[in-house]
This record gives C-alpha cells, sequence and structure tokens, in this order.
C-alpha cells in the first residue's frame, strides 16, 4: 500500500493551519505536505511536525506575489533574481523543517516563448545544485491549462524533456494524478513510463478533485499499479474534501 502523505493546504480546512498537523495526525496520517509554510516560520513548522510525530513530504518554493497572480517565477527572464532568492529561502525552510523534496513552480508565460524557454532551463539548473548541496531532492510538475491558465510548465512529456535535457540526478517528475488525466489521460501507462523519473506522486479524484474513489478513475488499481511499479515515494492526498475531511476519509479504509 502507498504511504499517503496529508495535504494540509486543502485537507483540514476545519482548522487553523497550525492546528492541522496534530489534526492529521489524529486522523492516521504519519506525513505531510502542503502548498507553502512562509506564512510561519520554520521553527514554528518543525515544531508542529515533532509535537504530532509527523514527517514532511515536500512543500513549494515561494511562488512570487501569488495574491497578484503570479504562480512560480522559473519561466519568468525579469523575475530571475527574485526567482534565485525564492530557491535560497526554500531551501533553508527544507533544512529546517526536514523536507526532503521541494517543488519549483514554473510561473504564468508563453510556452513557446524562446525567452520563458532559456529562463526556465536556467532556473531549473540553478535550483537543481542548490537544492543538491543539502541533500534535498527538486521535482516539477506538470499543471493543467484548466485549473491554472497560462501556466508555463502544461504538458507531462515537456516536463519529462526537460529533466532528460537537464540530466541532473537530483531532478525528478512530480507526477500528479489529477493533472495528468485532464492533460493525457492513459495514467498507468504514463506512470510505467514515467517511472524511473518520478520522485513524489499526488492523488485526487476527476474531475471534480475530491476524495479518490469518487470520480471517473479507479483511483485503487492506480494504488495498486504504483505497489507494482515499485513505487517506494509518498502519494500527496491533493484533494478538496467533498465534505468534513474526517467524513470523507473512508477510502482509506477500503485499503
Amino acid at each position: 500500500m502507498p504511504r499517503f502523505a496529508a495535504n494540509l493546504t486543502m485537507m483540514f480546512n476545519e482548522y487553523a493551519f497550525l492546528d492541522r498537523f496534530q489534526a492529521a495526525a489524529d486522523a492516521g496520517f504519519e506525513t505531510v505536505e502542503y502548498l507553502f509554510p512562509y506564512d510561519h516560520p520554520a521553527d514554528v513548522i518543525a515544531g508542529r511536525l515533532q509535537a504530532s510525530g509527523l514527517k514532511q513530504a515536500l512543500f513549494n518554493m515561494p511562488p512570487g506575489d501569488w495574491a497578484a497572480g503570479e504562480r512560480g517565477l522559473a519561466a519568468l527572464p525579469e523575475r530571475r533574481d527574485g526567482f534565485r532568492q525564492a530557491v535560497r529561502k526554500a531551501v533553508e525552510y527544507a533544512k529546517v523543517i526536514g523536507s526532503p523534496l521541494l517543488h519549483m513552480m514554473a510561473g504564468i508565460a508563453d510556452e513557446n516563448d524562446p525567452a520563458a524557454i532559456a529562463s526556465y532551463r536556467d532556473a531549473l539548473a540553478y535550483a537543481a545544485d542548490l537544492t543538491a548541496r543539502d541533500g534535498i531532492g527538486l521535482v516539477i510538475e506538470p499543471i493543467n491549462g484548466r485549473d491554472m491558465p497560462g501556466y508555463f510548465l502544461n504538458d507531462f512529456n515537456r516536463a519529462i524533456g526537460f529533466i532528460s535535457d537537464l540530466n541532473h540526478a537530483n531532478v525528478k517528475l512530480q507526477f500528479d494524478v489529477y493533472h495528468r488525466q485532464i492533460i493525457h489521460g492513459d495514467v498507468l501507462v504514463g506512470l510505467e513510463k514515467a517511472m524511473p523519473l518520478i520522485g513524489h506522486v499526488q492523488i485526487a479524484s476527476v474531475p471534480k478533485r475530491n476524495e479518490p474513489g469518487t470520480g471517473e478513475l479507479d483511483d485503487f488499481r492506480i494504488f495498486a499499479a504504483l505497489d507494482e511499479l515499485g513505487y517506494r515515494g509518498y502519494v500527496g492526498c491533493e484533494y478538496r474534501p467533498a465534505e468534513e475531511t474526517i467524513a470523507g476519509l473512508g477510502w482509506m479504509k477500503r485499503l
């Protein structure tokens, strides 16, 4: 059975953020992830993890001005300095929190713009080198254009191409089943082909992004496939509970 990580940005919203750690532990989770920890000091997050007996799976690098619509800085050549500052901040947080992985968001940019492509390649190489120095893994994730219009990295084949071209041992693919189904479909074949490059997996039902087992895919077959393919990383539960979080955890009992 896969090792599941509760996504505290989407789950346990019945609680204030810092209280979600203990709520996740009480619900049976041993690991958590979330989008961003930067509203709180790193040592405060580390303290909540320790107090609740949880481990960290990953979190995202700072995305720029989220409220203004920024969704990462890597593909924005004019934000090169800001991106590098964001990488350094994320690494410092990861070292204190004990996160083994960081996700680098690409940003809103024209996927065919040569300047954006060059910026993204440069950013990926910079982030790969910096994270590797501290033994922190780096992942990149294709995100579908329906949920995030204009996102630069919106294709799994393209993401794999960036990883292969860079050929840096520290860079892996974040395979989000929800995004994969919306962008390409063919989830099981996609998992099999990409497995050597996968560093993290996330799950949510399609199309509503609710609990596993409530959408068009056989999520339990996907879990079985991950076991069969030898995946040993975490599966992040990046879904929005249809109602109250605890009431929606029946899918875990089926496993």
